[in-house]
């Protein structure tokens, strides 16, 4: 077996290529810039070296080969050396292709929204099937406790970015998959600084498209016009359509789902026009609905009876940072949220309010992904936020655009601050018994989440 060393080990992507790498028996250290829960409580688990910094001397000199994250440029010190030296990289993709994929029947599941939980909830329904699958999902999920396994049986989950591959491969990763069956959850305008418009962005799922064989199936989300755009480019495997239905059985849906309580905790599934399944389940939000849904389409396609697994879900826990419920102190629910984009922070919202009521939700919102930063949400940005009764927003001196336009802009309550520290401030004071704090971010951000509740406990 050989030795690696992994660029950006941190992240979720490459962290669960890690856990496969030392799996399979390979010896793996890795170094990275920001190192925080859950990914790095994982590393250590693993027992895998992480090193802080990309410095090359992090690089054991017996290593056979670096696996390099896309967070990693040209100019990067590491980089540098890596490509001076001759030895040998790859990236995070190709390796996963390389090693793991070959003779697997590939599940992928793409979107700008909800990749990771339809992935989790994919393989824990193949798990309570007894088919044993492997996946990489990009959170630790709940239920298996890790990011990734090997798995003992044919099919393979893949948690499937359209996020570029490596400083060396603009291709979207996804293409490097090949799956028997693809989940298009959903298209939006993403990447803002890899991707000029959702044009660009359509191309990169058609060649997603493009690689799954006549004899897979694609499974679409029916109500997403920019995934049918995709698809007029040209198919040439057969699709089934899902979406959420509204009074009368819409034609389009080879699958779909009626919502029984309006937080969507309880829906019907029907194929076609047959019922055949309730789902009753922790998660909310029609989003989560939608994304149970194609789980369980992509389980038909591979030969699942999902009329008896879909009762599983019931004890179905989920992922961590998935409006993750931290704690309760004082009355107080504290909860971590991976929020990323307006759509998402928007429909996450809304299953919350459907939840609790006439509660108040108190949002700690940071803009940390790379296209909040570079502003291309910042007028959406708002009104996703209507769901929320307080809003504090954190805008560190480096956000390089006006969040006092955004902050005005809030329908309820907002106020902004410099730090994490000036949040955590601020939010002890806004606070009161009865509310549901939510802190989004898709970064570490500082440790507010549990710190905020420690403060309570010691309140």
């Amino acid at each position: 077996m050989s030795k690696l060393h992994i660029l950006g080990i941190a992240g979720t992507f490459m962290g669960g290529v890690a856990a496969l790498a030392r799996e399979l028996g390979h010896a793996v250290e890795g170094s990275d810039q920001a190192v925080y829960p859950p990914m790095s409580t994982q590393l250590e688990r693993l027992g895998i070296a992480l090193k802080q910094g990309y410095q090359p001397e992090h690089i054991s000199p017996d290593c056979d080969n670096v696996v390099v994250g896309n967070a990693l440029s040209r100019g990067n010190a590491a980089v540098e050396a890596v490509l001076d030296s001759g030895r040998a990289y790859t990236s995070g993709a190709e390796w996963l292709r390389d090693h793991v994929l070959p003779g697997r029947d590939v599940i992928a599941v793409s979107g700008t929204h909800g990749k990771t939980t339809t992935t989790t909830i994919l393989s824990y329904l193949l798990q309570a099937a007894g088919r044993e699958p492997g996946f990489l999902i990009g959170g630790v999920a709940e239920d298996f406790g890790v990011s990734a396994r090997l798995g003992g049986g044919r099919e393979f989950v893949v948690e499937a970015d359209e996020y570029d591959t490596a400083f060396f491969d603009k291709r979207s990763k996804f293409v490097h998959y090949r799956p028997l069956v693809a989940i298009l959850n959903n298209l939006e305008y993403d990447h803002a600084d890899i991707f000029p418009d959702v044009a660009a962005i359509q191309r990169q799922f058609h060649h997603f498209v493009r690689t799954v064989p006549r004899r897979g199936r694609i499974i679409v989300n029916g109500h997403d016009e920019r995934l049918r755009e995709v698809l007029a480019m040209g198919c040439w495997t057969p699709v089934e359509r899902f979406g959420l239905l509204n009074g009368t059985d819409d034609p389009r849906f080879e699958w779909s789902a009626r919502k029984l309580r309006d937080d969507g905790s309880v829906f019907t599934v029907l194929r076609g026009s047959e019922e055949f399944a309730t789902v009753e389940w922790p998660l909310l939000g029609d989003h989560n609905v939608l994304n149970g849904l194609a789980a369980l389409a992509a389980c038909a396609a591979v030969g699942v009876d999902v009329a008896q697994v879909a009762a599983a879900l019931k004890d179905f826990r989920s992922v961590k940072r998935r409006l993750e419920v931290l704690g309760e102190a004082r009355g107080i629910t504290v909860y971590d949220d991976f929020a990323h984009h307006p759509t998402a922070i928007a429909t996450t919202l809304a299953g919350l309010r459907a939840k609790v009521g006439d509660a108040r939700i108190v949002v700690a919102m940071e803009p940390r992904s790379n296209s909040m930063r570079l502003g291309a949400h910042a007028d959406a940005l708002a009104p996703s936020l209507d769901g929320a009764d307080t809003v504090v927003f954190l805008a560190r001196p480096e956000l390089p655009w006006d969040a006092a336009k955004v902050v005005a802009a809030v329908r309820g309550d907002a106020r902004v601050v410099p730090d994490a520290d000036a949040l955590l401030a601020t939010l002890r004071e806004a606070v009161r018994a009865g509310d549901h704090v939510v802190f989004m971010s898709n970064g570490g951000f500082d440790g507010a989440p549990r710190r905020f509740l420690a403060l309570l406990q010691d309140a």
